[in-house]
């Protein structure tokens, strides 16, 4: 069983999926099943690889390699360490709730609708498992397409300019990156098995210090539209607003973690002098976004363009989390990435589940909440506190990292950073208050969750409870990885891990 591709599984299984749901097009709750039942076999798979390599004795990482385009150097080259896997486990994961998370969204056209969906999941598949640098940015660019059409055909209101507007900042991004990878190609021509895209021989490149930080600049630049760090983030909040239910959790729970892992994967690695350089100029893009979206979300008055802004904050703080220079920070981020697509994940869930019920999301016509729907408020206010970081939970385990290794490397971006996480409980606590408690401000009834909301919430309350209790199995897997990034481009963070 080993011997099998497991990790061109992984890609190409949802995709063959979603060519497979136009077959069932006329029935819906046909293709809810089958969507369903493929994300299942998708997380199975995920389930598998780490059965078969990771559990016990590693055997990671897993490489599958072919030539593709050999005079050019381009290969069909996948590669899955202990970075990767958790991210692959979180995709397949989070395809399954995409399934479960909404039932109205998917009225018009049932069978796009979800193949849309299994083909979001494949590229990002895509993108964490390539080691190829052309190869990963071709996954990096087919993201686009399936979350293009996911918002501007199942969107809400001005679903077409916003889904433009993604397309546009996410394509510009791209392009540029791609260029540099161009570049790279170049570069690497030079070497003595002539040009090639591969990740691990492109960082032995002797690239001039001017065009080295060029070519960061362009991959960062794409990196942070996708993460989204200020003043790259115009495109989230309308996104989000307007996005079905399954699109925000695409968003927020895959695309944007994307950004993340590229930008350790692949930006430090390749171009470690460029990192050391900009880190300051990111670190303070990324303390700039907490504080920046803490005073926004506030004053928001849809409950989804407020979460959409919290991701805006959490994810600035990874980034100067990443760049720090503290393999303790580094850790804290991915950990962090993997919980708030959890916590994200289910707070976007539950404003679908209210716009359902009350035919909107505005502050204006919520709460009481708590006195119709206990079982709903119970796990809205348990999400809440996870994206607060309460001890126990998911979230207190990244964020306390971060702020550690800060602490450890700069002191003041670890005080601003502690600052700038009490900033984000003023608007979580409004959150709470203005959804839950109070006097009911609409007559229409709020039933609490059914069978498939509560399947749903149960499974992710579920791992956002193992990762805050039992987080060694994740730091285990992403050791290894980590020092390696680390060590090439903070030789002294090496010995200052977990």
């Amino acid at each position: 069983m080993r011997q099998l591709p497991w990790l061109t599984l992984l890609i190409f299984w949802p995709l063959a999926a979603a060519l497979a749901m136009p077959l069932l097009r006329r029935s819906r709750e046909a293709c809810r099943r089958f969507a369903l039942g493929a994300a299942l076999a998708e997380l199975a798979l995920a389930a598998l690889v780490v059965l078969l390599f990771a559990a016990g004795r590693s055997d990671l990482p897993v490489v599958e390699d072919m030539a593709w385009i050999p005079s050019l150097g381009i290969r069909y080259a996948l590669a899955c360490d202990g970075l990767s896997l958790v991210f692959v486990v979180l995709t397949a994961f989070i395809g399954v709730c995409c399934m479960l998370a909404s039932r109205h969204d998917d009225a018009k056209r049932p069978a796009l609708y979800h193949a849309l969906i299994l083909a979001s999941l494949a590229t990002v598949q895509g993108v964490f498992l390539a080691s190829d640098v052309f190869l990963f940015a071709l996954f990096w660019e087919a993201q686009l397409i399936p979350v293009f059409f996911l918002i501007g055909v199942f969107g809400h209101g001005e679903r077409m300019r916003v889904a433009i507007k993604f397309f546009l900042f996410s394509a510009v991004g791209g392009l540029l990156m791609f260029l540099a990878v161009i570049a790279l190609g170049v570069f690497s021509a030079d070497l003595p098995g002539g040009p090639t895209f591969a990740l691990f021989d492109l960082t032995r490149l002797q690239l001039p210090v001017a065009t080295g930080r060029w070519l960061f600049a362009a991959f960062v630049l794409s990196f942070a539209i996708k993460i989204p760090l200020v003043p790259v983030h115009m495109w989230l909040p309308d996104a989000h607003t307007e996005a079905p239910t399954a699109g925000s959790l695409i968003l927020a729970g895959l695309l944007l973690k994307t950004g993340g892992y590229a930008l350790i994967r692949f930006a430090l690695p390749l171009f470690p002098e460029a990192a050391v350089a900009f880190a300051p100029l990111l670190t303070v893009l990324g303390l700039t976004g907490l504080f920046y979206a803490s005073a926004v979300a506030l004053a928001q008055e849809d409950v989804k363009r407020l979460i959409a802004y919290s991701s805006i904050g959490h994810m600035g703080l990874a980034v100067a989390a990443v760049v720090s220079g503290s393999r303790l920070a580094l850790g804290g981020a991915v950990v962090m990435m993997l919980s708030h697509a959890l916590t994200s994940g289910g707070l976007f869930a539950q404003a679908g589940m209210i716009g359902e019920r009350l035919g909107s999301r505005r502050f204006a016509v919520l709460g009481g909440i708590w006195n119709k729907a206990p079982g709903f408020g119970a796990a809205f206010l348990f999400c809440i506190l996870a994206a607060a970081a309460l001890p126990g939970l998911s979230g207190f385990v990244g964020e306390a990292m971060m702020v550690f290794g800060l602490f450890k490397t700069n002191v003041l971006a670890g005080g601003f950073a502690v600052a700038g996480m009490a900033a984000t409980l003023v608007y979580l606590l409004r959150l709470a208050r203005d959804t839950l408690f109070g006097p009911a401000q609409s007559a229409l009834p709020f039933p609490d969750l059914d069978s498939r909301e509560t399947a749903l919430l149960v499974a992710l309350a579920l791992a956002i409870l193992w990762l805050g209790l039992f987080p060694g199995p994740v730091l285990h897997l992403i050791a290894l990885p980590l020092d390696a990034v680390a060590g090439h481009v903070w030789p002294a963070a090496t010995g200052a891990g977990l």
